[in-house]
This record gives C-alpha cells, structure tokens and sequence, in this order.
C-alpha cells in the first residue's frame, strides 16, 4: 500500500512544523536561561536613617525628630540605588530574602517596647504588610527552605520564637523556648529545627510540622549559631566561652564530639559538599574535617570576625574582620588566605550575589557599602547607603517560571526543557544575617558621584559580645529616644 503525495507532503509539512515548533521552544528556553544566568540581582541594605537627618546613629533626638530607619536597593549590575524603602521608627536588626526573591522581611525593634517585621515586595520595593511580633529584643530573622513561615528569635527575657505564616503575614503559634535564644538552622529535609540558647548553653531540637521542642541539648558555654551539614547528619554548633565546637547527631539529637578550636568562636560554614566546616574564632578560623571531626587547619585573619559566606562555587570564603576594616578571603582547596581586601569600619554585613562576581559589604561606621570583584578581590564601588548599614541580603531577578530554593552555600540554575512545558529552577542563597553595629562621598564603578548615590527608580567584646554591642547601642538609643 502507497501513500498519496498528499499524505507525503502533509506528513512532511507536519514534521517540520513539529521541528520548529520543538527548535522555537528550545531556542526560548535557551534565550530565558541565559537571561536568567545574566539577570540583574539587587542587593537589599538596612539602614538607620538617611544622610540628611544629621546626628550620630545614637542621637536619636536629633533636631527633635526620630530618624526612619529604610532598606536602601542597590541595582548590582550598575551599583546605583534603584529604590529606599522607609520602615518606620525603630533600629533594622535583622533582614531576610524568601527562597523566591519575591519578599524581604526585615525586622525592627522600636522605642515601644515591640518589634515589626516588615513585609517588602520586592516588584514595587514597597512595604505591603507589616507583622506586630511583641518583642523589643528580636535577635535574629529566618525563613524556613520552602518560604512558609518566617522564624523570629528574641533576646533578653522574651520565651518564645515568633512564626509569621508568609502566605498571610499573621502569626502563628509561637515555639515556647527559654529567653535569649538567638539563631535557628533547618535539616535540608526540613523535618527539624535547631535553635541556639546563649544563656543556658541550650541546643532546641524542634518538629518543624508542630513548632514543639523535641529536645534540649546541652552544649559548651555561650552557643552563638550553628550550621547544619548538607547532608542532613550533623549540626556543628561554636561555644564562645569553651572555645570549642559541639557536634551534634540529628538522628538522636546528642552530642557525639566536642573539638577543640581557636579563641571566641562565633561564627560557623559549612562547604556545599558537607566535607569541611569552618569556624570563625577571634583571629583565627578552624577548619573541621567533618568525616573525623578534627581540626585539620588554622588559617590566621584579622581581629574578630563579623560574618562569614562562601562563593556559589564553594571555592572560597569570605570573612569580615570587624576591627579590621578588612575582609579575608580563604581558598576552601589550599586552606590558605588568599587576599585581604581593605573596607570600610565595622564591616557587618555581607553578602555575594548568585553568580558570584560580586561581594557587598555593609560597613557601619564608615556609612557605606563596599563592593568586591570577585575576580580581582579588590574593591571596585563604594555605596552611599545609607547611615549606619549592618545588614545586606542578595535577591536574584526571577519571574512567575522560576523557583528558588535555599541552599545556604551555594546558587545555580537548572533547567528541565520539554515540548509542552519549560521549567527554570533557580537556587539563591537565603542570606539570614542578624549583625550590629558615618558619611563618606564616593565615586561607584560607572564613574558618577554621588553624596546621596541617587538614581531614577567602642570597642566592645565582639562575638555573643557583639550581640551585647548591639542591645547596648539599641538601649541606649531607646533611652535617648525617651
């Protein structure tokens, strides 16, 4: 039987219509992917005011009026500011990007006695909820991996963790903990949270499907935050006061070791294939072999360490010094610094933007916001933010096709292309910072200068000590504000 040269030249004509058809959505996919691995992201700074409010950050008083405190949003392809947001009275004590990058939430303590968490949308940059937790102590904000809930922790005498369902922006049932509880971890399989306790050297091990402690896991003195292996087996968990690291067994939820490290830990990393922590101690940084839980490396850096992150890549970390106005840069294969890179005082804040070129550094005292190349590791842009900037988070452009997901320590883009359907996965860092802490004109990398930057659109003990320098600033702020 034969076909007709109707049949053969439909058939044909089918064919190509099909190979275009499948060519054109290829073709697209491959457009929105590398407009997606090329898209601009925006880097979201806490401020305490503007520059044209005056005063010192501690004179709240200043011409008899209360500064407003605001997110300034920094265009990352240009380093302009796009956008400042105002909050309301009150000193930003913690930011935090859902997975998404459709919301910041950035949480303020005010002069009465409450915090607000402010809910921005990032489309409009504009405040469109704002979240009454009834603390004036919040110590640290978090979102859970699938953006559902938002964790707020307190210090002082609050006994609780605030949750804010992110669909409503109300609260939920709160997690009942004893006071000064200041940071939370999840398991990648979000099964289980892991809360700090400062005060009563108290690891929380909690059901995150009911928000109940499951248990209390005594660690060394003084537990400031804690990482969670990517594998989901371990929590390492620095001691500031023991100079130790506790390593903590997610199945039974029990210390298994306790390894010795360098002086004040503070701050702690994971690498994104779960073989190496590191341990930010005052002037030195720990690395932990995790499979025998030794230390296999002590790599000198400058006096106290503010924040840590590492490169999407995994290849490098990036340390604040805080006394330093400085930032180290760690090689993960060689352990070894590879450039230290002078900033502004008080480098606070950090962040790295997805693709991995460019690191932002929040530098409170000096009132501005350093911009690293990657590449080089030299500073390239320094931004008038704001007064006083202490926290910055990364949020990547993404769109209704795109999906994120928190990784901690690393971002990519992944792709799943079919006939009928394109799906682009996006993996950002959810930066969750609660960091502490005046008026420098500067010139940004495209060559304007700005007072302003505006475009169209004491020598305290740092470490849990630097969470006391902030309650003591923010105290006697509020004392000055009465």
């Amino acid at each position: 039987m034969g076909f007709k040269m109707e049949e053969i030249i439909c058939n044909k004509t089918y064919q190509e219509h099909t190979l275009i058809k499948v060519l054109g959505i290829t073709s697209l996919t491959i457009l929105i992917f590398a407009g997606v691995a090329g898209a601009a992201s925006f880097a979201y700074v806490t401020n305490l005011r503007d520059y044209d409010q005056g005063g010192y950050y501690y004179d709240m008083n200043y011409n008899g009026t209360v500064p407003t405190p605001y997110v300034a949003v920094i265009d990352t392809a240009t380093n302009n500011i796009t956008a400042r947001v105002p909050l309301g009275g009150g000193w930003p004590v913690g930011v935090a990007v859902n997975p998404r990058g459709t919301k910041v939430y950035v949480a303020s303590a005010t002069i009465d006695n409450v915090c607000i968490v402010y809910v921005i949308d990032t489309a409009a940059n504009t405040v469109n909820a704002k979240v009454n937790i009834e603390s004036s102590y919040p110590s640290g904000i978090t979102f859970n991996p699938a953006g559902t809930r938002v964790y707020v922790t307190k210090q002082r005498d609050n006994t609780d963790i605030s949750v804010i369902n992110t669909a409503t922006n109300t609260l939920m049932a709160p997690i009942i903990v004893e006071p000064s509880t200041y940071s939370i971890a999840f398991t990648p399989d979000e099964k289980k949270i892991y809360a700090t306790n400062t005060f009563n050297n108290t690891i929380y091990a909690i059901d995150a499907a009911t928000n109940k402690v499951t248990a209390n896991i005594s660690v060394g003195d003084s537990p400031y935050e804690g990482v969670v292996t990517p594998d989901g087996k371990k929590v390492y968990v620095p001691n500031y006061d023991s100079n130790t690291v506790s390593v903590i067994n997610t199945d039974m939820d029990n210390v298994i070791a306790t390894v010795p490290v360098g002086n004040s830990p503070n701050l702690v990393a994971v690498t994104s294939d779960g073989n190496k922590v590191y341990v930010a101690n005052n002037n030195t940084v720990s690395v932990i072999d995790t499979a025998t839980d030794n230390v296999i490396s002590t790599v000198p850096v400058g006096t106290y360490s503010s924040k840590i992150v590492v490169s999407p890549d995994g290849n490098k970390f990036y340390l604040g010094n805080f006394y330093n106005k400085s930032v180290t840069v760690i090689n993960t294969e060689t352990n070894t610094v590879t450039a230290t890179v002078p900033v502004g005082e008080w480098p606070m804040g950090i962040a790295i933007t997805p693709d991995g070129k460019k690191v932002y550094v929040a530098n409170a005292e000096s009132d501005n916001v350093s911009v690293i190349d990657t590449a080089t590791d030299t500073v390239t842009a320094t931004v008038n933010a704001g007064v006083y900037p202490t926290n910055v988070v990364i949020v990547p452009l993404t769109d209704s096709d795109m999906t994120a997901q928190s990784t901690g320590t690393n971002s990519n883009v992944t792709e799943d292309v079919g006939t009928e359907k394109t799906n682009l996965s996006s993996e950002g860092q959810n930066a969750v910072d609660f960091n502490n802490s005046k008026n420098n004109n500067s010139e940004s990398d495209n060559g304007s200068s700005s007072g302003k930057n505006e475009s169209s659109k004491n020598n305290s003990t740092p470490g849990f000590g630097l969470l006391g320098s902030l309650a003591c600033l923010y105290g006697t702020w509020r004392l000055r504000t009465k």
